[in-house]
């Protein structure tokens, strides 16, 4: 429970700054905010960059394995898809081997919005992560991806729901 300052009662403030899954609820709130922001300038949103990186990463997949990939729900990839479909970004296609799939492909106009787009993140990670060194941002990264393993959410290539 809060008290009126907005603390959590029994919890003084000191504590609290220094409570580490506070600390990382914060800094995630403001680099999801900078990041909203930045990929908005671009009429974008995380989870078109999320498909267009990931069929540049693997190449053409079905929804299924984008939607494993990725970690989107297969039912909010589906708008997904059509979006990036309507911009030319994304070609939906039946699958040869399994005409109930559809093959989802990267085009050229896809693969130009995620180069800007990668621009666009990489401006708003400096801006994130501005007062630490290249030494410490690597540091970071390091102990991120080995907390979301050790969760079981990640393994490199597939976020697990």
């Amino acid at each position: 429970m809060t008290n009126a300052r907005g603390t959590i009662a029994g919890v003084s403030e000191s504590t609290l700054s220094r409570r580490p899954t506070r600390l990382l609820s914060l800094a995630a709130m403001h680099a999801d905010r900078r990041v909203n922001e930045g990929l908005a300038t671009a009429d974008a949103r995380k989870w078109h960059y999320a498909v267009l990186s990931t069929l540049e990463q693997f190449g053409p997949a079905s929804q299924a394995e984008l939607s494993q990939r990725t970690g989107i729900y297969r039912s909010d990839l589906v708008a997904v898809i059509n979006e990036l479909t309507e911009r030319g970004q994304v070609d939906r296609s039946p699958n040869p081997a399994d005409r109930r799939q559809n093959v989802i492909t990267l085009t050229e106009a896809g693969h130009r919005q995620l180069l800007a787009l990668d621009e666009l993140l990489a401006a708003a990670e400096r801006d994130v992560l501005a007062p630490l060194t290249d030494a410490e941002r690597e540091q970071l990264v390091d102990l991120l991806t080995r907390l979301v393993r050790h969760h079981g959410s990640w393994d490199g290539n597939t976020l697990r729901k």
